[in-house]
């Protein structure tokens, strides 16, 4: 069963907001107490943060689907929903996360470094919120804004300053376990390795790590085997080491074209030509293998290379090496650039955005304008179309917005379909130059006219007063004979 998993394709849903609330104040002696109706909750948020803790992406290759929770509804009384709560998915150090197309959205390295891969639906009003001095009274909520649903890449690129490669049974592992105290599996066959393993070293006062990148043979870099795989693994190391077999049973093999080999794959992956390099010969506890690394080692000095001959078996060799490492991967560090601090960026709107646009479409002979942007978008997902109220509500946000006056610039005609969000979910109507809606036999938009009509009580109590009024000048007039 697969242990280690570093490539997954995660679905991820945010909480969709709760719904605003329409209610009205009910209260003895008081029928029309106001609107009290309270806001719906925010859904919750999918965010993936850096855990130590967590080496694999294995969880969500078992489930690939996430979802955040919804926001509550509003209710009446002026009591907002609960928002909901966010969900955090704990992944490795050095996740990359990438859309489908294979563009990157985020590098996560670093402990407690965090993304928010899908943003939850903020929550609609209650019409509590909508009342105003015109809107004394509304009859309808603003509904809640759906989350974000995303699908991502997540890819894990192994965060480690020293890569070991080289062709299987090369010995990476039995090097990987003496250097360090890690406890790779080490048989006597090849790809006995199958994951990445790390392990951390410590030579005088530097403390590095090391990884066993598995895999490597010929063809690689186009797939063959499990080098495509891993070979992302070395992206991040500072320090390259060529563990050569000096003791190989195969008689096509000697280290010099291993070496070749592996270089040229490193080559065709690409972006690795700055890394230093060390060769490592291993195995030299064999007689054949010393005497094969005593006549390899010119030639590779002669190229350039640091050369160590080691057993791992034997522990010879390996004082020399860990100190040649620390000191390369201590010049790495230092040559690194300071992280400065984060600057935060504000770029305020320019003062002729309106914040949407309108184009023309020709959809069946026929012109169509589409409306696109952040906020007529929303409030069209806000809206409850059922209710006449709302539909007006939202056609007095569009025109003060100013969508009424660009349609027309845009030569939109009565009766001309109009679309507004994308093609794949947009809202499509007739549009009027000036929008009614039943709601306005009531009276202006947004008001209720049975504020301006008097309280019966009231009218009562007035009506009993006018006749002891009536009552009184009746008697003040009256003349005994």
């Amino acid at each position: 069963m697969t242990t280690f998993v570093d490539r997954v394709e995660l679905h991820v849903a945010a909480g969709n907001g709760g719904h605003g609330c329409a209610s009205v104040h009910r209260e003895k002696f008081k029928p029309l107490g106001g609107p009290d109706g309270g806001n719906g909750g925010r859904g919750g948020d999918v965010i993936l943060t850096v855990d130590q803790s967590v080496t694999t992406l294995l969880d969500y290759h078992h489930s690939p689907h996430r979802k955040a929770t919804n926001g509550k509804p509003g209710e009446g009384g002026n009591r907002s929903g609960k928002d909901g709560q966010d969900l955090v998915l704990p992944v490795p150090d050095g996740t990359v996360v990438l859309d489908r197309a294979g563009n990157v959205l985020a590098d996560l390295v670093g402990h407690g470094t965090s993304y928010v891969a899908a943003q939850g639906g903020r929550g609609g009003l209650g019409n509590a919120a909508l009342a105003s001095a015109r809107r004394k009274a509304p009859g309808f909520a603003l509904l809640g804004v759906p989350g974000d649903l995303q699908d991502i890449v997540l890819e894990l690129k192994t965060v480690a300053d020293v890569a070991l490669v080289g062709y299987p049974s090369a010995g990476k592992s039995s090097l990987i376990s003496v250097l360090s105290a890690a406890k790779p599996k080490i048989a006597d066959y090849p790809f006995t390795t199958l994951v990445p393993n790390l392990g951390v070293v410590t030579a005088g006062s530097t403390v590095y790590t090391i990884a066993d990148v598995p895999g490597l043979i010929p063809g690689a870099s186009q797939g063959r085997g499990l080098g495509l795989e891993f070979l992302r693994h070395v992206e991040r190391c500072s320090v390259l080491v060529h563990v050569l077999d000096t003791a190989t049973l195969e008689s096509d093999r000697d280290p010099v074209s291993d070496l070749d080999i592996i270089e040229e794959e490193l080559r065709q992956y690409g972006g690795l030509d700055n890394r230093p390099r060390i060769v490592v010969l291993n195995k030299i506890d064999v007689p054949d293998g010393l005497d094969l690394a005593e006549m390899v080692r010119p030639d590779l000095e002669a190229r350039g290379y640091r050369v160590f001959e080691v057993s791992a078996v034997a522990h010879t060799g390996l004082r020399e090496l860990s100190f040649a490492l620390a000191e390369l991967v201590a010049a790495a560090r230092a040559a690194k650039p300071k992280e400065e601090a984060t600057r935060i960026v504000i770029r305020p709107k320019a003062v002729d955005d309106a914040g949407f646009t309108v184009t023309r479409e020709e959809t069946g002979g026929e012109p169509l304008f589409r409306v696109r942007g952040e906020k007529p978008e929303r409030w069209v997902r806000q809206t409850d179309f059922n209710n006449d109220e709302a539909v007006g509500y939202l056609a007095d946000r569009l025109n003060r917005l100013g969508v009424e006056g660009e349609l027309m610039k845009a030569g939109a005609r009565s009766g001309d379909g109009v679309a507004i969000g994308p093609e794949e979910n947009a809202v499509v109507f007739d549009w009027e130059p000036t929008v009614t809606a039943g709601a306005e036999m009531l009276g202006r938009r947004g008001e209720d006219h049975r504020f301006e009509a008097p309280r019966p009580a009231a009218q009562r109590r007035r009506d009993r007063q006018a006749e002891r009024d009536e009552s009184e000048r009746e008697y003040d007039d009256f003349e005994p004979f």
